[in-house]
């Protein structure tokens, strides 16, 4: 860690007007016979509040060092993606993978359109969609049984009273008997108010 006494300290308040931080450390060491980085010389002018008068910002009208370059003067066109290249990770249409939350999806569309394979599987059993709201839960609460008689269709208002009431069983039969007493638990809400 380089420590600044008063003479270096007074040397760079003299010598800064004018001067760009990296011209300022070459002229700071070369007079010390120090190895100082620009970013050391940078840090203490901040600390200090040290102004140097230098504008380095570009001011309108100024053309860039490389306006009229071809793109690969600039380095960066050789990590660029090629027009027509697919990326390492493209899955194609037709591909499954398994969501964060454990539930098998299928690529039905580019690009990244996934649906959920239980509902899938549950619209080719019943030859119709899933009705707006509506969901298709998993009867024995297994996500990857795709069972048609273990993809069971409730509303969003039944979902919500199954989650409440915990009424999802292990058991796809105790699932749609859980389903009946979400009804009668709807119905007696609908009844009080």
């Amino acid at each position: 860690m380089f420590r600044f006494s008063a003479d270096h300290k007074a040397f760079i308040v003299d010598n800064l007007p004018g001067r760009m931080s990296k011209d300022l450390t070459e002229l700071f060491n070369a007079h010390f016979g120090t190895a100082l980085k620009t970013s050391q010389m940078q840090s203490f002018i901040s600390r200090y509040k040290l102004k140097s008068g230098v504008d380095s910002r570009f001011s309108p009208g100024s053309a860039p060092v490389n306006k009229g370059k071809p793109k690969t003067w600039v380095g960066g066109e050789a990590t660029q993606f090629k027009k027509g290249g697919t990326p390492h990770n493209y899955a194609p249409v037709g591909s499954e993978r398994v969501n964060t939350d454990g539930y098998a999806e299928i690529k039905v569309a580019d690009p990244h359109k996934w649906r959920g394979k239980h509902l899938l599987v549950w619209e080719a059993h019943h030859g119709r969609a899933v009705p707006s709201g509506h969901a298709v839960i998993f009867g024995d609460r297994n996500h990857q049984n795709f069972d048609p008689d273990n993809l069971i269709l409730v509303s969003r208002a039944q979902l919500a009273i199954l989650n409440k009431c915990k009424l999802i069983q292990g058991n796809a039969d105790l699932t749609r008997t859980g389903i009946i007493l979400a009804d009668i638990y709807q119905k007696i809400k609908e009844r009080k108010s």
